[in-house]
Parts: structure tokens; sequence; C-alpha cells
């Protein structure tokens, strides 16, 4: 796959807006300058019309009912209305990335949103856990033969599967994989981010991970997982917005940006030995020292020699090619031991 989102320094890092713009233009505004200025890669944005998410009923049907949930008790729509971001307000947020030399982009939902999006020229459609296995959608959106961003949370693997075959069938073929836990906030333990490797060996393709824990250790981890790709929700505090409880607030952006990007570069390769770096640290590793001062011609023994800093003699696991050996001079008790004092 093309490296469409054209990643110079992995992993790329999208800042999500989400909902918690709390309703107002002026806060999201303020994500996007902020998160860029922090180093953030990209801004997202999620994409969607209230009444084509859900039904507008007043019913239990309807109604967030777990108490373990941060949204317990909204109603669904009131809680989307509430959430989504308002369709004049994407070319606003959209051009100021731009102008900042950054992207911005959108998740979308459903076909209303897909229309306005083809209109405005979206550049990436990032499609959601929630939406993974809504193939018409899936096809929809890939027939626009823009990049996709596909989030498997929820999903299995066959579903995965048969999602990345329409994306590929009818899309332009760039597209990359985000793991994804949809719990809200996410449990460390239910990461599994073993699976970004995995994913990658599969489908041959970009993979990173959609981050939903209340901090940086999720997304850093998957980082030195190999993680190409890091999405975050970022909030300006955690009391402005649907998601802020379990967002990072921009503030701490700019640490988490450089702590994924190190993290990346951790990752390395398959290797042993002393790296170029490590070279330098070679004279402190312990080897062999004549501890007395010994006359030429004497057999070496075992008492003759210490085993001391810095690595200037032989290493000590060759103590026994020595043993017994005749010296071809006189030697001073602190001499590093060399192969060439033994005739």
């Amino acid at each position: 796959m093309k490296n469409f989102l054209n990643i110079k320094k992995p992993p790329f890092i999208i800042a999500e807006i989400s909902g918690n713009h709390g309703g107002k233009l002026d806060n999201a505004k303020k994500i996007v300058n902020l998160s860029i200025e922090a180093g953030a890669d990209a801004i997202k944005l999620q994409t969607f019309a209230p009444e084509e998410m859900v039904f507008n009923i007043k019913s239990n049907k309807f109604k967030i009912t777990n108490k373990k949930n941060i949204w317990y008790g909204n109603y669904f729509f009131d809680l989307y209305k509430k959430s989504h971001t308002p369709f004049n307000w994407h070319k606003p947020i959209f051009d100021i990335a731009k102008k900042k030399g950054s992207i911005a982009f959108s998740s979308v939902f459903d076909d209303k949103s897909l229309q306005f999006l083809k209109h405005i020229k979206n550049p990436i459609y990032k499609i959601s856990s929630f939406e993974n296995t809504d193939y018409i959608l899936l096809e929809n959106v890939a027939k626009t033969k823009k990049p996709i961003i596909l989030s498997v949370g929820l999903a299995s693997f066959k579903e995965i599967n048969e999602a990345v075959k329409i994306i590929k069938k009818y899309g332009s073929g760039k597209f990359a994989i985000l793991k994804c836990t949809s719990n809200y906030p996410a449990d460390y333990s239910d990461l599994n981010l073993e699976t970004i490797i995995d994913l990658k060996k599969r489908f041959k393709c970009k993979v990173g991970f959609s981050d939903h824990t209340v901090d940086m250790v999720g997304g850093i981890a998957a980082a030195a997982k190999g993680a190409d790709i890091i999405e975050k929700h970022i909030s300006l505090n955690k009391n402005i917005g649907t998601d802020s409880k379990f967002s990072l607030e921009v503030k701490n952006l700019k640490e988490f940006v450089s702590s994924c990007k190190a993290a990346y570069k951790t990752i390395g390769k398959v290797f042993y030995g002393p790296t170029k770096n490590e070279l330098k640290s070679i004279k402190s590793i312990r080897t062999l020292y004549f501890g007395k001062d010994i006359e030429k011609g004497k057999k070496l023994s075992t008492k003759d020699i210490v085993r001391k800093r810095p690595g200037l003699g032989i290493k000590v696991y060759k103590l026994k090619k020595i043993i017994g050996k005749k010296l071809k001079k006189k030697v001073r008790r602190g001499s590093p031991v060399k192969f060439s004092d033994f005739v």
C-alpha cells in the first residue's frame, strides 16, 4: 500500500475532536490550533446526522441504561445531537488545518453524511468500529476512490477480512487498519496490542491504534508495538464535550506526540551484538589481566590471572585457551592479557 498519509516520522498522530467541541465552533477551532501546534499530524472530525444514526424515540430501547457507561441516562438521539459536528463547521475546520500545513478529514457514519463529505472533498474516510460491518456504507465509501482508515473494534477476524475485501474490490487500494477497543474508557487489559503485529502480517498494510484509554500509556505502548498511526481523542479539558472523560487534554498532547514517536524508534530490527553507539562501551566489559609480575618462560596457571575491567584484555571465556602456555616475555601486574604474550 502506498504511504497515502506521507508518514515521515511514525507514528502518524491523529487528533480526534469528536464531540469535545461542547457545541461551540470556537472550542473546535481551539482544539485544532492547539493540536497542530502540539505536533499532531492530522485532525479528525465525526460527520453524521443524528436522525440517520438512531430513532428519536423516548424508549429504554434507545436509552443508555448501563450505569457503568459514562453516558448513562442519555437517550442515544439526544447524545448524538449534542455531540455531532454541524456540517457548516467542517469547511472552517478543514481550512484552519490546511492553513497550518496540516490535514483534516472525517469519520463517515451514514449515506447523507457521505454525500456531504464528497461535496467538500474530504481527503480520507475513517470507518468507525460501529460501522465496520455496514458493508453497504463501506462499499459506497470505497467507490469514492479515496483512502480509507478502517477501525476494527468489535469485529471478528472474518468480518474484518470481508471489510478489507470490499475496500480492495471497490476502492483505490489505499487503506489502513486501526486496532481499537470499543469501550469508553478502555481498560489496559482489553487492548491486546499484540494484534497490531498480526494485522500487519495478515493484511500487508499500515496498521495503527485508536486509543480510548484515559491517559498516554496505551498509545505509547502501541507505538512500541509498531503502530504506524495513533488516533487519540483530544479535549480542551475534562469538563467540555461528550467524550472528554476518556480524552487527552490538549495541554498534554505535545508530550504524548513526542513519547509515541520516541517509542516507535525503539522497535528497530532483530539485531545482536553491539550497535555503532555501543562500541564505545566495549571498554567497560570484564576481561583477563595478569594478577602479578611474572617472569619470561613461566607456564601460566589460573592463579596468575584475574578478571577485571576495563575490556583491554582477552575475553574471560577464552581463559582455557591460554592456561599452560609459556610467556615469551616478562609481564607486569595489571597488564591486560594478550595472545601475543605467549609462545
